[in-house]
């Protein structure tokens, strides 16, 4: 087995919520970064010097996006595409360590794949 923990597709379904959250606030931290890391670049392109509120920033969004990923990777869940919030559950199905996959716009857990298919193997359950 390559996975520590293994999910139920109740277990899956009860993470929706937190994970939903997680995802939200990826993005938004993800937003804050990049909108960061352009102004930072724009200073040190006219010459300015950069330190400050703006670099505090900087490490604290990074920090932040660190914290929420380590959610996930503790959990064994993997995030497969962050701008689609597409997420792997590690599962078993009839004996074999499969995923189950999930989107954001995904309702409830329904799709599952081969390890080493990916999206295009997905399987309704």
């Amino acid at each position: 087995m390559q996975f520590r923990q293994h999910y139920t597709r109740d277990e899956a379904r009860a993470l929706l919520p937190q994970i939903r959250d997680w995802l939200g606030k990826l993005n938004t931290t993800r937003r804050q970064l990049l909108q960061t890391d352009q102004r930072i670049a724009q200073l040190l392109a006219a010459g300015d010097d950069v330190g400050g509120d703006l670099a505090n920033n900087q490490v604290k969004h990074l920090a932040a996006i660190k914290a929420l990923l380590r959610e996930f990777e503790t959990r064994e869940i993997q995030i497969k595409d962050l701008d689609r919030s597409l997420i792997d559950f590690p599962a078993i199905i009839g004996g074999k360590e499969v995923f189950f996959c999930w989107e954001t716009d995904d309702e409830d857990i329904e799709f599952w794949h081969d390890l080493d298919s990916g999206y295009a193997g997905r399987e309704k359950l």
